[in-house]
C-alpha cells in the first residue's frame, strides 16, 4: 500500500512508494497537539547482532517529533529537523517498541520535543530530543489552525 499521508502531512506526489516509515513498519496511533504516539516492530529493523538498530530508534523519534511540529505549526510549513539526539538505555531483541512524543518548547520559528521509546513491557529503551525549524512554505495551504485540526486524526 502506498503511503499518501502521515497524520496531518500529505506525501508529495511521486514519493508515495519511498516512505521510510513504511519500510520500517512505523504506525502512528495518536497524533494530537500535545502527544504523538507511534509503534515500530523490531523485526526488520535489527543490527547485525540481532538487536533493534539505534538508527531505527532515531527514525521513530524524528518521525514523531516532526509530526508533532506539523500539528503545532500547520501544514503551510516545511518542518526541518535541526538537531536530534538519542540515548539508548536498553537493548530490544523482539516484539515492538512504542514512542511517545511531547512538546518541550513550541515557538514561532522552532519547536523542541522529548521522545521516550519503550519496549512491550513498558521499560524505557531510548530517550530522544528533536528540535525542528518551522520555515513557511510557499504554495501550501493550511496554517496553524488548519494544521491543528487535521492533526487531530490519524491517517
Amino acid at each position: 500500500m502506498e503511503q499518501v499521508s502521515l497524520g496531518p502531512v500529505e506525501v508529495v506526489s511521486g514519493y508515495e512508494r519511498e516512505q521510510l516509515v513504511e519500510r520500517l513498519g512505523i504506525s502512528i496511533t495518536e497524533c494530537g497537539p500535545d502527544l504523538v504516539v507511534g509503534r515500530m516492530p523490531v523485526s526488520g529493523n535489527r543490527q547485525p547482532v540481532g538487536l533493534l538498530h539505534g538508527g531505527a530508534n532515531a527514525v521513530l523519534a524524528e518521525t514523531l517529533g516532526s509530526l508533532a511540529a506539523w500539528v503545532w505549526a500547520g501544514t503551510d510549513r516545511i518542518i526541518v529537523g535541526q538537531e536530534l539526539s538519542c540515548t539508548h538505555h536498553r537493548a530490544v531483541r523482539s516484539g515492538s517498541v512504542t514512542g511517545e512524543c511531547r512538546p518541550l518548547h513550541r515557538g514561532t520559528d522552532s519547536a523542541t520535543y522529548g521522545i521516550t521509546i519503550r519496549d512491550e513491557l513498558g521499560r524505557l529503551t531510548c530517550t530522544a530530543r528533536l528540535t525542528c525549524a518551522l520555515p513557511r512554505s510557499r504554495g501550501r495551504r493550511g496554517g496553524r489552525a488548519a494544521g491543528r485540526a487535521k492533526g487531530a486524526g490519524v491517517a
